[in-house]
C-alpha cells in the first residue's frame, strides 16, 4: 500500500475528532532484514560498538542488544563528549518503538527496556523495540573525577552539551532508533512513543513540541518542564529551613513532618466522599490546612511545630520570590503525602553518608543549579559544604535571572534549552497536527516539581484547543514518580496505546498498590484499587467495597 503523505495525514486529521485515531497506513518493507551480528547504520558520525543477541531470562524477550556512540567531539573545556546509546530489538517484535527518555542529570546509558516505576510489565517485554541514551555526556569520565559530588553537572562548562541534554540528544537518538529498526527488520515502525519521568517527563514534554510530528503517543510522568526554575525552590528550600534550625538536616524530625501529613488528613481525607488515608480531592482540600493549628502555645514537644517551624513550611510551599514579590517558580500543594521518606530525603535529609546525609537539592541539586541551569556556569567544588554554602548564598534577586541569561559561547540561556520552547503558552502545534496523544501523570506529593505547575500548564494547554490531545492525571499521595502513601501502579502506557491505535480515549485509570512500595500504610489493604481521573474530575466514593476502585466514580470537582 503506498504510505499516506504528510500533508494528507494532517488534512486527514483535522477531520477526526478526539474519539477516533488518526489514519496510519501500515509501514512498509524497506528491504531484506540484517542479522543482529551484522547490524550497521550509515550515518555519518555513528558507530555501533557492539551488537548481540541476549537470550530470554528475568522477565524480558530474546532481543538484540545494539550499543554505539554518536557525534564524538572535544567539547570547549576541552573534555570528550559523545551521545552514547543502547537499543534492544526484541525478535517478536510489535512493530512498536519506544524512546525511552532518562530521569536526573542523564549521563549514563540506562538499560533500554522501558521500564517505569508505574507498570509492572516493561514495554520491550510486551514487544517494543526501546532505546536509551545517555543524552550526551558520561557522568562517569574520569577527566569528571575530581569535581567530586558535581561530576554529573560539569558538563554545563560545554554550550553543546547543554544543548544535547535539554534536547538536541532526543533528536539525534531518534534518527538513529529508526535507522537501526529499518535495518534489522527491514521495515519502518508503525508506531512512535516516547515515555519518560521526572526529566524524563520534561524530555518527553519538549519532544512534544519540538519534535511532535514524529510521535503518535507521548507519556510523560512529573514533567520537570521548567527545571531551572524548581531548581531555584531548591535554594529556596534550604534558605527556609535554616530559619528553623541552621542545620537543615534538623529542621524538622520525621515526627514533626508527620504532624503536619496528619493534619492534612485529619481536614481532607472525607472530602472524596471515604475517610481512607487519601486526599483524594486536592483542590478543595487547599482552604482546610492551617499549619498555625500545629503551632507551639509554649514550649516545643511532640504534638506541635514551632513558630519558626510552621513559618519555614509556609515559605517553602509558597514558592520563590524576588524582594518585589515576583513568583520565581510555583506554589505547592498540601497532601497526606509529605510525610514519606522520599519527600525527606529530597527536602531535608538524605541517608547517604558520602553527602553528609544532606538533602538531595543540597548536594546534587547545588550541583545542577551552579554548573547547568545559571549562565555563565558557576564551577561550584564538589563537597558537601561548598555545594550546601553555593544553595544558602544564592541570591534571588541577582542570581535567579541567570537562569534567562546567555553569555557569550552559552548562546542559549538555561530555560532555552530544557524547556519547552512554548512553555508559558503551550500550543503543541505539530503533535496536534499529526494526531498524536499525550497523557501527563504527577503525584501530589511530589518534592522535586510542583504539582500545581503540572496542572496550570495543562489548563493552559486545554484552554488553547489541547483537550483533545492530552490527558493529565494527578496521583493522591505519591512522591517522585512513585512511592509514597499511594496506589501507584497504573498501566498509562496501554491507556495510550489504545487512545492511538483504537481511538479509545482514556477516562479514569485503575490503580493498585506496588507489592515493593515500604511505604504503604499498614493498614491499607495489600489488593487495594483506585481510580485516578483526568483532570479536572475528581474521583468520589460511591459506595461498595472500600478497598476498590470500582467503588468511586470521576465527577467533576
Amino acid at each position: 500500500m503506498t504510505p499516506l503523505h504528510p500533508t494528507r495525514l494532517v488534512l486527514l486529521a483535522a477531520l477526526f475528532s478526539a474519539g477516533c485515531s488518526s489514519p496510519r497506513a501500515p509501514a512498509p518493507d524497506i528491504g531484506m532484514p540484517v542479522a543482529c551480528a551484522e547490524l550497521s547504520v550509515a550515518m555519518p558520525g555513528v558507530r555501533i560498538t557492539s551488537a548481540e543477541a541476549m537470550a530470554a531470562g528475568q522477565g524480558q524477550p530474546a532481543h538484540c542488544l545494539v550499543r554505539g556512540r554518536a557525534d564524538e567531539r572535544q567539547g570547549l573545556d576541552g573534555r570528550p563528549y559523545a551521545i552514547g546509546f543502547e537499543m534492544r530489538l526484541p525478535v517478536d517484535w510489535n512493530r512498536r518503538f519506544l524512546h525511552q527518555v532518562n530521569g536526573g542529570n542523564d549521563g549514563a546509558v540506562v538499560p533500554a527496556n522501558g521500564g517505569l516505576g508505574i507498570w509492572p510489565t516493561t514495554p520491550l517485554a510486551r514487544g517494543f523495540a526501546v532505546i536509551s541514551s545517555d543524552s550526551g555526556h558520561n557522568a562517569d569520565d574520569p577527566a569528571t573525577a575530581a569535581a567530586g559530588l558535581a561530576r554529573g553537572n560539569v558538563f554545563g562548562l560545554d554550550p553543546q552539551a547543554r544543548r544535547d541534554y535539554g534536547y538536541a540528544a532526543d533528536g539525534r537518538i531518534y534518527d538513529i532508533a529508526q535507522a537501526l529498526l529499518r535495518r534489522h527488520y527491514g521495515r519502518a515502525p508503525e508506531r512512535n512513543y516516547m515515555a519518560g519521568c521526572s526529566n524524563g517527563g520534561r524530555h518527553a514534554l519538549v519532544a512534544a513540541t519540538r519534535y511532535g510530528d514524529r510521535y503518535d503517543g507521548i507519556l510523560a510522568g512529573a514533567p520537570g518542564f521548567n527545571l531551572p526554575k524548581a531548581a531555584v525552590q531548591h535554594a529556596w528550600d534550604v534558605q527556609s529551613w535554616q530559619r528553623a534550625a541552621t542545620d537543615i538536616r534538623q529542621a524538622f524530625s520525621p515526627a514533626d513532618i508527620q504532624l503536619v501529613a496528619s493534619h492534612v488528613l485529619a481536614r481532607c481525607d472525607a472530602l472524596d466522599g471515604l475517610a481512607d488515608g487519601v486526599v483524594g480531592d486536592l483542590a478543595a482540600c487547599q482552604s482546610k490546612v492551617d499549619l498555625k493549628a500545629l503551632q507551639c502555645s509554649g514550649a516545643k514537644n511532640a504534638a506541635c511545630l514551632t513558630a519558626p517551624q510552621v513559618g519555614a513550611l509556609q515559605r517553602s510551599f509558597a514558592g520563590p520570590r524576588d524582594s518585589a514579590g515576583r513568583q520565581l517558580y510555583s506554589d505547592w500543594p498540601w497532601d497526606a503525602g509529605v510525610g514519606s521518606g522520599d519527600w525527606r530525603f529530597w527536602k531535608l535529609e538524605s541517608t547517604v553518608p558520602p553527602w553528609d546525609r544532606l538533602p538531595l537539592i543540597a548536594v546534587m541539586g547545588a550541583g545542577s543549579l551552579s554548573y547547568l541551569f545559571t549562565t555563565p556556569p558557576t564551577a561550584t567544588p564538589g563537597t558537601p559544604a561548598d555545594l550546601l554554602a553555593f544553595m544558602t548564598r544564592f541570591d534571588f534577586d541577582r542570581d535567579a535571572p541567570k537562569i534567562y541569561a546567555t553569555s557569550g559561547p552559552f548562546s542559549e540561556s538555561a530555560m532555552q534549552f530544557m524547556a519547552p520552547p512554548d512553555v508559558d503558552d503551550p500550543q503543541l502545534t505539530t503533535l496536534r497536527a499529526r494526531g498524536g496523544k499525550l497523557i501527563v501523570y504527577h503525584g501530589h506529593s511530589d518534592p522535586v516539581f510542583s504539582v500545581n505547575d503540572t496542572r496550570r500548564w495543562a489548563d493552559k494547554l486545554q484552554a488553547n484547543g489541547g483537550g483533545d490531545t492530552l490527558r493529565y492525571y494527578g496521583v493522591p499521595g505519591m512522591a517522585h514518580c512513585q512511592g509514597g502513601p499511594a496506589t501507584d501502579q497504573f498501566d498509562a502506557l496501554g491507556a495510550l496505546m489504545a487512545w492511538v491505535e483504537q481511538g479509545r480515549a482514556p477516562a479514569g485509570l485503575t490503580a493498585r498498590i506496588n507489592p515493593a512500595n515500604p511505604e504503604i500504610p499498614a493498614g491499607w489493604h495489600r489488593e487495594r484499587s483506585r481510580l485516578l481521573c483526568p483532570h479536572p474530575q475528581v474521583a468520589r466514593y460511591v459506595g461498595g467495597p472500600a478497598e476498590a476502585a470500582e467503588s468511586f466514580r470521576c465527577a467533576a470537582p
